[in-house]
C-alpha cells in the first residue's frame, strides 16, 4: 500500500480524496497556483507544493510541474480526481517513466476510450449498443452540415477529446450544423488542445443514465448500479440521482453486463463510468466512456456503501477487489445536487466573487436521512474566473426517492450561500417540480420546463401563509427585544402585542394577531382558529425552523428595506409587518420604475469579449450574432433579440468585461 500520494487536482474532489486518503493511513501532498494559495485542500493536505501562476495551462494542467513536485515530496502515486489531467495518457506514460504509479487506468484504456470515436468503434466491437453517427473527420463547416443532413436531423456535433458540456452544440437544420461545428471546434481547441469532431443522431427524450465500474488487475470486474444524470443544462449535470426511476431490473442488468464487458475489452483498471442515452422505450446506446473518478460518484457511494477512492488506491497499489458481483445491493435513494457560482435569474450565467456566507447544513445522518457535503470551500474563500464555478455537492441518501428529494429540499434551505451570484433557488424550485418529483425525466428537461429562462417563483398560498406567519414572529421577537432596551419609549408592559398587524407578502395583505403562549406563541391569521407555533430564531441569525403544529421548517430571513427578505423552496419575496394605519397609507406610495436599458447589450457576465461581430452604423436583425464572450473556458454567442441600429461599441475583442458592462449601444 502506498505511504504517500500526491493529489493533481485543487478543489472539492483534492479534498475528498485527502478524507479517504487520511482515513487509510496514507500521506497526502497537495499542489496548488498562485489563486489557491490559500484553498481547503492545501490546508487539509499534510505537504503543497506551489506549481504556478492561476491559468490551468501554467499549473495544474503542467505535468512536468506535478511530476517535479512527486519527486520533491516522496510520493508515490498520483491521484488525479476529475478533470484536467485524469483522462490524459501522456502524463500518465510521464508517470510511469518516473516509476510513480498513476491512480486510475493504464495508458491503453485512457487512449482507447478517451477519443471518442475509437471508443464508439471499440464499443461496438464488444457487443455495446451505439448510436448512429460519422465517426471519421470532417473537413469544414460545409462537410459537417453534409454529413449532418444524410444521419438526419437533429444530430449532436461533438468534441472526439470533448467533456463537461464543453465542445458539444445540437443542431436542427444545416445552419446551426455549420455554425455548431465552427463552435464546436473553436471550444474544443482552447480547452482540450484537439479540435476533431464528430457527429451521430440526436435521440429525442433522451435519458442520461450511466454505469458506474470498478475493475482490478487481476480480471476482475464489477458494475456498482446506475446513475440518472438527465438533470442537464447546456449539458452539463445540475442534478444526479441514484439508481434510475426509470430502469427496471432487466435494463440495468443488460447496461451493466455490457458495460462490464467493454471495460473488459480495452483491460481496464480502476473506477470508471460508462454513460448512455436511454430513450422512452428503454433502449440505451453508447456514449461514452470516463476513465476516472464522475463527479457524481457519491450518490452511487450512498447507495452502496462501497468508497470508490479507496478501491481506486487498492486497484493501483495491486490488490484485487474484495467483493464481488453478488455481493453489490443497491440501499434507498440518493440524490445529488451541484451547487454552481452562477446566477439563475441572469440565464444561468457564471458569476465570481468572495464567499462572504458560507454555512452548509449540518452532515451526517439523523433518522433514516443521511446529509453529505463535498466542497472545497469556506467561508471567505474566492471563486475564481479561472476554474469551474463549483461550490459543493449537496447529497441526500433516504429510503424512497420521494424521501431523498424532500430532505434535499430542506437541506437547501438551510445551505447559506452569500457574497456571489449562486443557483441555490434554482435547486430548491427543483426540488418541488411536479415533472422531476415524478421521475419524468430527459436531458431537455430543463429547456423545456424553463424555455424562456428561471425567474422568481411566485408564492403559493400555503408559502404565503408560512412566510406571513414568519414574518409576525420575527416582528414579534425584535419588539420585544426592543422594548426591554433602557429608555425605550414604551415598556414591556405597556405594548399592546395583541394588537392587530398587516402583513404584506408578494401582493397579499394578511390580518393576523401574535401572542406568547408559555413554549411557543399562537397566530392568528385573517380571523382564522390559531394556530400553534414555534421556533429557535433570534434577532442576527440568518435562519429561522419554525414549526406550525409541529411541521418545522427552515426559512432564510434577511433585513430588507422597511422589512424582510424572505427565502424558501425558491421563493425569495420582501415581506413587511404594518399597523393597519401604515398599510392604508402605504397602499397610496407610488411604485419605483426600473431604468430601461433595452437599447443596450450588456455583457451578462464577468468574461473576456472574443469577437464583436458587428460595427457601429451597421443595422442588424433579430437572432443575428452581435458578440462572443469567454467565461469559464465556454464560448457564450450573444445575438441581437430584435432589429435595430448599431450607435455606439465602447470594447474590443480581447477586452475583459465585468456583468453589465457596455458591450455595445442601440439607437432607439
Amino acid at each position: 500500500m502506498f505511504k504517500k500520494i500526491l493529489i493533481a487536482n485543487r478543489g472539492e474532489i483534492a479534498c475528498r480524496v485527502i478524507k479517504t486518503a487520511r482515513r487509510m493511513g496514507i500521506a497526502t501532498v497537495a499542489v496548488y497556483s498562485d489563486a489557491d494559495r490559500n484553498a481547503m485542500h492545501v490546508e487539509m493536505a499534510d505537504e503543497a507544493v506551489h506549481i504556478g501562476p492561476p491559468p490551468a495551462n501554467q499549473s495544474y494542467l503542467m505535468a512536468d510541474r506535478i511530476i517535479e513536485a512527486c519527486k520533491q515530496t516522496g510520493a508515490q502515486g498520483v491521484h488525479p480526481g476529475y478533470g484536467f489531467l485524469s483522462e490524459r495518457a501522456s502524463f500518465c506514460e510521464a508517470l510511469e517513466k518516473e516509476g510513480i504509479i498513476f491512480i486510475g487506468p493504464k495508458v491503453k484504456a485512457i487512449e482507447a476510450m478517451g477519443d471518442k470515436i475509437t471508443s464508439k468503434k471499440i464499443a461496438a466491437e464488444a457487443g455495446v449498443s451505439t448510436v448512429p453517427g460519422h465517426m471519421g473527420l470532417i473537413d469544414d463547416e460545409a462537410h459537417a452540415a453534409k454529413i449532418a443532413s444524410e444521419i438526419g436531423y437533429p444530430v449532436m456535433i461533438k468534441a472526439s477529446a470533448g467533456g463537461g458540456g464543453k465542445g458539444m452544440r445540437i443542431a436542427w437544420n444545416d445552419a446551426e450544423a455549420r455554425e455548431g461545428f465552427a463552435r464546436s471546434k473553436s471550444e474544443a481547441a482552447s480547452s482540450f488542445g484537439d479540435d476533431r469532431i464528430f457527429i451521430e443522431k440526436f435521440v429525442e427524450e433522451p435519458r442520461h443514465i450511466e454505469i458506474q465500474l470498478i475493475a482490478d488487475s487481476h480480471g476482475n470486474a464489477i458494475y456498482l448500479g446506475e446513475r440518472e444524470c438527465s438533470i442537464q443544462r447546456r449539458n452539463q449535470k445540475v442534478v444526479e440521482e441514484a439508481p434510475s426511476p426509470f430502469l427496471d431490473e432487466a435494463t440495468r442488468k443488460a447496461m451493466g453486463e455490457q458495460s462490464v464487458a467493454l471495460a473488459k475489452a480495452v483491460d481496464y483498471q480502476s473506477a470508471g463510468t460508462v454513460e448512455f442515452i436511454v430513450d422512452k422505450h428503454r433502449n440505451f446506446y453508447f456514449l461514452e466512456m470516463n476513465t476516472r473518478l464522475q463527479v457524481e460518484h457519491p450518490v452511487t457511494e450512498l447507495i452502496t456503501g462501497v468508497d470508490l477512492v479507496e478501491q481506486m488506491i487498492r486497484v493501483a497499489a495491486g490488490e484485487a477487489l474484495s467483493f464481488s458481483q453478488d455481493d453489490v445491493t443497491l440501499t434507498g435513494w440518493a440524490v445529488e445536487s451541484r451547487l454552481y457560482a452562477e446566477d439563475p435569474y441572469r440565464g444561468f450565467l457564471p458569476s465570481i466573487g468572495r464567499l462572504t456566507r458560507y454555512r452548509p447544513p449540518r452532515e451526517g445522518a439523523e433518522g433514516d436521512i443521511t446529509i453529505r457535503n463535498d466542497t472545497g470551500v469556506s467561508e471567505g474563500s474566492e471563486i475564481s474566473m479561472f476554474y469551474d464555478p463549483m461550490i459543493a455537492k449537496l447529497c441526500t441518501h433516504a429510503p424512497t426517492r420521494l424521501e431523498a428529494v424532500d430532505a434535499m429540499a430542506d437541506a437547501l434551505d438551510r445551505f447559506e450561500v452569500e457574497g456571489i451570484g449562486h443557483n441555490l433557488p434554482f435547486l430548491s424550485a427543483l426540488m418541488q417540480h411536479p415533472r422531476w418529483r415524478e421521475g419524468r425525466l430527459s436531458t431537455g428537461f430543463i429547456a423545456e420546463e424553463y424555455p424562456d429562462g428561471f425567474g422568481p417563483v411566485p408564492p403559493n398560498a400555503q408559502v404565503v401563509e408560512r412566510f406571513a406567519i414568519a414574518a409576525l414572529l420575527i416582528s414579534h421577537i425584535l419588539g420585544e427585544r426592543n422594548a426591554l432596551i433602557s429608555g425605550a419609549r414604551f415598556s414591556q408592559t405597556e405594548r399592546r402585542t395583541h394588537e392587530e398587524k398587516v402583513v404584506r407578502v408578494a401582493g397579499h395583505e394578511i390580518h393576523g394577531r401574535i401572542e406568547d403562549a408559555g413554549d411557543g406563541y399562537r397566530i392568528k391569521l385573517d380571523g382564522r382558529q390559531a394556530m400553534q407555533v414555534g421556533t429557535d430564531w433570534m434577532p442576527g441569525d440568518k435562519i429561522a425552523l419554525i414549526a406550525v403544529d409541529g411541521d418545522t421548517q427552515a426559512i432564510k430571513v434577511e433585513p430588507a428595506q422597511a422589512g424582510w427578505r424572505l427565502r424558501q423552496l425558491g421563493v425569495d419575496v420582501r415581506v413587511q409587518v404594518l399597523s393597519p394605519r401604515i398599510a392604508e397609507l402605504a397602499r397610496l406610495m407610488p411604485e419605483k420604475k426600473i431604468a430601461d436599458t433595452s437599447n443596450l447589450l450588456l455583457c451578462p457576465m464577468p468574461g473576456l469579449i472574443v469577437s464583436i461581430a458587428v460595427n457601429e452604423g451597421d443595422e442588424v436583425q433579430e437572432g443575428q450574432t452581435l458578440a462572443i464572450v469567454e467565461a469559464m473556458k465556454m464560448e457564450n454567442v450573444l445575438k441581437a433579440e430584435r432589429k435595430g441600429m448599431v450607435s455606439r461599441i465602447p470594447v474590443k475583442a480581447g477586452d475583459s468585461l465585468a456583468v453589465d458592462e457596455v458591450i455595445m449601444e442601440f439607437a432607439k
